[in-house]
């Protein structure tokens, strides 16, 4: 099965109360435009994250809003800010890394939250049975090209609110010299 490979940038994921302590009483997130998951967007807002050594500005925030506030970086990112997340799955923010997170109205210190995200793969339940895969199983996916790679250990994500595609961070895309366009085969 050929599924797209898409590169996931460092961004935030805000929870309602945080959108209005960092952008204004009242505030809601904007869409900018659509992104390929179904029902989720990059938002006009953009927010500054400060670690224990340096920040990163103009940092986006994906909606709709959350539950809870995250932070997903790359391993370089971490090094940059001087902050030490833990590989997770995206939602799994339990213990993970603290961070200042500026908006124009206000900023929040989340004691955790932050994470660098597994890889994974996105996948309907028709998209799984095809490809004869489960819900968290682990896979690997070759990516072809110039620097043709096969990442291992891809967490299979399963529900009928995706669209098939893989996620990678900037950190894996450069590794690969992949753009976001290109198509990866799994491998079970």
């Amino acid at each position: 099965m050929e599924i797209i490979v898409e590169l996931s940038a460092r961004h935030v994921h805000l929870s309602a109360e945080h959108v209005e302590i960092l952008f204004g009483k009242g505030a809601k997130l904007t869409v900018n435009r659509m992104i390929s998951q179904p029902g989720q967007y990059l938002s006009n807002e953009k927010v500054n994250i400060i670690g224990s050594r340096s920040g990163i500005n103009n940092v986006s925030v994906l909606g709709p809003e959350r539950p809870a506030t995250q932070v997903e970086i790359s391993k370089t990112d971490a090094r940059a800010l001087g902050a030490d997340p833990p590989l997770r799955e995206s939602g799994d923010v339990a213990g993970s890394g603290a961070i200042r997170i500026e908006g124009p109205a206000g900023s929040i210190d989340i004691d955790e939250g932050v994470i660098v995200v597994k890889r994974h793969v996105h996948m309907t339940p028709e998209d799984a049975a095809e490809a004869g895969v489960a819900d968290r199983q682990i896979v690997k996916m070759r990516v072809g090209g110039e620097r043709a790679l096969t990442f291992e250990e891809v967490v299979v994500r399963v529900s009928p609110k995706f669209a098939l595609a893989m996620h990678i961070d900037i950190d894996e895309a450069n590794a690969a010299v992949c753009t976001g366009k290109e198509k990866g085969e799994l491998i079970i």
